[in-house]
């Protein structure tokens, strides 16, 4: 049986304009790798409603689980639980749950719980909530959305308490080599070996250093033997190659 899909939807301007740097993309994709749900997809959109409603229809409708990360902050361009409530066409408003939790981030909630602040308990009408150790702040997930914040400690502690409660599949092993040749010499028998073991992705990532060209190659596979298989094929190949073991 195949493993659960994913995307991943970076929401933000900050990370469009290239002021922030995103960490989170590669963080999910490492834990789902680690427990069997394969990303395939990954977007960014700017802080505009419109565009995040489209982007998570587009993506909810294709993929088993749909990841964010950002606009679920106290500022006025956090506009992120709105577009998910408008998404899905529900209602959204301060959850007494929500506001419990993040009332113990708080020496004197009373007066500290300002109206920017209760912004980050505004959860749409029928989510389950995603705990933060961090902040406290919640995340929430609806249907197979799952909203969390874009802060990459806050985002990686939201995973954290998220993962083990995701129905998965079979984990992606991943063996990687370094072949010191140009990615022209090894693209034919790279070929080869891809369509000797059709059960593993080859990846072939080209560089230049000192030493000068030469590329790694990634094989990941969720079976185990084929990806054994393959780590032998690519043996020969680097052989043959006479590349340096």
């Amino acid at each position: 049986m195949p493993n659960p899909t994913a995307a991943m939807l970076t929401i933000g301007d900050e990370i469009l304009s290239g002021r922030t740097l995103d960490t989170n993309t590669n963080h999910l994709a490492r834990t789902l790798a680690a427990i069997g749900i394969d990303l395939r997809e990954a977007r960014a959109v700017p802080d505009v409603t419109e565009e995040i409603v489209a982007a998570v229809n587009a993506l909810r409708s294709r993929y088993d689980h749909v990841f964010t990360s950002g606009g679920i902050g106290p500022t006025h361009d956090d506009i992120t639980a709105d577009a998910i409530a408008a998404a899905f066409g529900v209602g959204i408003g301060v959850r007494a749950d929500a506001r419990a939790i993040l009332a113990t981030n708080y020496a004197d909630p009373e007066r500290e719980l300002n109206p920017a602040r209760l912004r980050m308990a505004r959860i749409p009408d029928g989510a389950t909530l995603i705990e933060n150790a961090v902040s406290k702040a919640p995340g929430f997930t609806i249907g197979n959305v799952h909203v969390m914040a874009g802060v990459p400690q806050v985002f990686v502690a939201m995973v954290g308490w998220l993962a083990p409660r995701l129905a998965a599949g079979a984990p992606v092993g991943s063996v990687s080599r370094i072949i010191r040749r140009p990615e022209g010499i090894i693209a034919g028998p790279l070929a080869e070996l891809a369509a000797a073991h059709p059960a593993v992705a080859i990846g072939c990532y080209p560089f230049q250093d000192e030493q000068g060209f030469g590329a790694s190659v990634v094989l990941r596979s969720a079976d185990a033997d084929a990806l054994a298989a393959a780590k032998a094929g690519l043996a020969a190949l680097v052989a043959g190659l006479g590349a340096p073991a």
